[in-house]
């Protein structure tokens, strides 16, 4: 399981676990499973998914940045 933070300048949007995280990377779309390996990675605009306990939540962004490690998750992203 992920510990997941996404927060923004505005508020917290989020903080809980995660079974799953899907970031817009500025290389591409990745997924973050448990035991990802460590990374940082600057996010450009589109959708942010996770999911926990089978509910799918979409956050739109429009950029900011993910790092990975020890299966915790933190996304610091600017919301429209």
């Amino acid at each position: 399981m992920l510990k997941l933070r996404i927060i923004s300048p505005e508020k917290i949007l989020y903080t809980g676990e995660a079974t799953r995280v899907k970031v817009p990377g500025v290389s591409g779309e990745f997924e973050i499973l448990n035991n990802h390996a460590p990374i940082i990675s600057a996010l450009q605009p589109g959708v942010v998914m996770y999911e926990c306990d089978g509910q799918r939540t979409d956050i739109n962004i429009m950029g900011g940045f993910v790092e990975v490690q020890k299966n915790n998750v933190d996304l610091c992203v600017e919301i429209e």
